[in-house]
């Protein structure tokens, strides 16, 4: 038998769980980033908005909502009221014809701004104050010379969207409305394909949206954007560092788990929106939310190299860096050792063992091009990729697979990476005894949100004597670690068993 519900779902929260390159933003989290907002801006009729990346309207339209209440004792008369927030407050870019129409539809209530059917009844043509003019990429040497896209993959004719962003197309950006905006507010397009590996490799763009609308000096600047940035990467560093030394920044809040607040689409490293304040200095006031649980914090941005994304973890490194001076990144050997690549197959004969993808084969040492002085020492290895990536919605995690002991002669390919060479077997496994636990990885976990492993993300682990074996306890006794942090670290990262413990 069926129970009486009052269920009205809203169509744009439906298209919010749409996986896709240009992701669609729920009604909820919208409202989450307006609450930062000083809400008297929704009581100021001359506050004006932007949206320099509309897909849905629904940015637009949950501004609108507020401006209709705000406004009320100010302009009484409903239509008027509405006509003049819809012509004189309400400013957006559609990223394409499509998504203009919808916008427009979510906004005006008709994909014409001046149709029969629009709430609005002041525009003169159809576009309104959302905008959409196609425009192409600036080819130089392959690629855009604004946002990188391969020219390859998007110089394809009309019949199809160029996705040229005309916010991030431009060098004066102020030209495109010939306006100041108090806030600008949205979800920009994340990635863009820039023709390396297959084809299939891509460059991320939400950072061209946040510099550019800095540009245009807004009083209040809100995003939702990926969280690799925190530790840069491809096309991010200097964005990072402008970030992460930009004391305007007074909100950070942060999702690692992107599902929960995108339902469906799975984003490695998760998300994060922030609130940017023309006219002001200070600390940030720093959100961690996953599994229903936030975690605040009051900090500045900057006092690490890289952001530091869960709050409880600051303490821990602080302590730990107060008793070591050196890290494991300046142990790790760089990607691809010794010369030989991921796709190559071992011909089954040689005196050396050579670690590739999912065997253990022979090659003759000839077939190791640097670091050839290695091949006669201990190593341990591990896979330079591990798929929990940063988008697994179970806590705890592994982080890394487990460590390989290589004895010589041996080598390995760009499949693994050299964590360390050893002056025997014993170092070697006191070594992966080091890795395998919680506290080790951990320290990784802080640094590594895409599933790729490169020797940057031992930056925050400490070198020991690996004359003897480690085990958390040790570790937790060494760096002083209180039971809140230990739970901390046991409750983020699961153990670890070596094969021949």
């Amino acid at each position: 038998m069926l129970t009486e519900q009052n269920y009205n779902p809203d169509v744009l929260s439906c298209i919010a769980n749409l996986s896709s390159d240009e992701v669609f933003t729920p009604p909820e989290l919208v409202n989450q980033m307006l609450d930062l907002l000083p809400q008297e801006l929704f009581r100021d009729k001359s506050t004006t908005f932007l949206d320099p990346a509309c897909k849905s309207g629904v940015f637009l339209r949950e501004i609108a909502k507020r401006l209709d209440i705000g406004l009320e004792a100010q302009i009484p008369n409903r239509q008027k009221r509405i006509d003049h927030i819809f012509t004189k407050q309400l400013f957006g870019l559609a990223i394409t014809q499509l998504t203009s129409l919808l916008s427009r539809r979510s906004l005006y209530c008709s994909k014409a701004a001046n149709g029969k059917y629009s709430v609005c009844s002041q525009f003169k043509n159809e576009s309104g104050n959302i905008r959409y003019t196609r425009i192409e990429h600036t080819w130089q040497n392959g690629r855009c010379i604004y946002c990188g896209a391969s020219e390859q993959g998007y110089d394809r004719g009309e019949e199809l969207e160029s996705h040229a962003y005309s916010f991030i197309h431009t060098e004066n950006p102020e030209d495109l409305f010939k306006m100041k905006f108090d806030v600008i507010i949205g979800n920009p397009p994340y990635q863009m394909n820039d023709g390396g590996g297959t084809g299939s490799s891509s460059k991320p763009i939400y950072q061209l949206f946040v510099t550019q609308a800095k540009k245009l000096s807004p009083r209040y600047l809100s995003m939702i954007i990926p969280s690799r940035w925190f530790a840069g990467g491809k096309g991010l560093d200097e964005f990072r560092d402008s970030m992460l030394n930009d004391n305007r920044i007074s909100v950070l809040v942060d999702f690692p788990i992107a599902s929960e607040v995108f339902p469906g689409v799975r984003i490695n490293g998760g998300v994060c929106y922030f609130l940017w304040e023309l006219n002001r200095a200070g600390d940030c006031s720093v959100t961690t939310a996953m599994n229903n649980s936030a975690d605040t914090l009051v900090r500045s941005l900057n006092e690490f190299d890289t952001f530091i994304r869960f709050n409880k973890a600051i303490t821990i490194v602080k302590k730990i860096r107060s008793k070591s001076l050196e890290f494991m990144d300046k142990r790790v050997l760089a990607r691809n050792p010794f010369g030989i690549i991921s796709s190559y197959h071992p011909a089954g004969y040689g005196e050396v063992d050579l670690y590739a993808l999912k065997q253990v084969g022979k090659v003759e040492g000839s077939s190791v091009s640097v670091n050839h002085e290695l091949i006669n020492k201990w190593k341990v290895l591990i896979s330079k990729g591990y798929g929990e990536g940063g988008e697994s919605r179970e806590y705890p995690r592994m982080i890394i697979g487990k460590p390989i002991v290589a004895k010589p002669p041996s080598a390995c390919t760009e499949t693994y990476l050299v964590v360390d060479v050893c002056a025997d077997e014993a170092e070697a496994k006191n070594l992966a005894s080091y890795i395998s636990t919680r506290f080790f990885r951990f320290l990784v976990g802080l640094m590594k949100n895409t599933q790729n492993v490169s020797r940057k993300v031992f930056a925050f682990v400490p070198i020991q004597d690996f004359n003897e074996p480690w085990t958390d306890e040790k570790l937790y006794k060494k760096y002083n670690l209180n039971q809140e942090e230990i739970d901390f670290i046991e409750s983020m990262i699961r153990p670890m068993e070596l094969a021949d413990a």
